[in-house]
């Protein structure tokens, strides 16, 4: 059984909030926007958008397969969404790669949280791995007033 250890860490990017976090040997970071041109706030519609980084330290090829998202709304909605990889891919990650995608989220307030986890498969051994996904918060900027 491989060593489980998780290491998190938060610090502020230009436009966003950037959280990481590396479990089984694989760095996801996450870096969030808000969307103004895509919320009507006054119809409670708020767009965020997020990166994410996926960087392979192990010394062996991982490949996402699967993802499992938990979304908070504070408007009182908890949502999960799960299913087969990224964007449509299925990424493969060969030792020091990286791969990086952008996606969305909408929420019916100006606050809310999302987390989760990967599931991967270490291409040598073909044992899964479980990727934890950093929790992270979108608040719009009007919200921090």
């Amino acid at each position: 059984m491989q060593p489980y250890f998780v290491i998190t860490c938060i610090f502020t990017a230009a436009n966003g909030t950037m959280n990481s976090l590396i479990t089984q040997g694989v760095e996801v970071s996450v870096e969030t926007f808000y969307q103004a041109d895509y919320s009507q706030p006054l119809q409670q519609e708020f767009m965020f958008a997020y990166r994410i980084t996926l960087e392979n330290h192990n010394a062996f090829s991982v490949q996402l397969m699967r993802r499992q998202w938990y979304i908070f709304d504070s408007a009182g909605e908890n949502r999960e969404v799960e299913g087969e990889g990224v964007v449509g891919q299925q990424p493969l990650l060969a030792p020091g790669e990286t791969f990086q995608y952008v996606s969305g989220c909408n929420l019916k307030s100006e606050m809310g949280k999302m987390w989760g986890y990967y599931e991967m498969i270490n291409l040598d051994t073909q044992l899964p791995l479980r990727v934890e996904i950093p929790g992270f918060q979108m608040v719009a900027p009007m919200k921090c007033n």
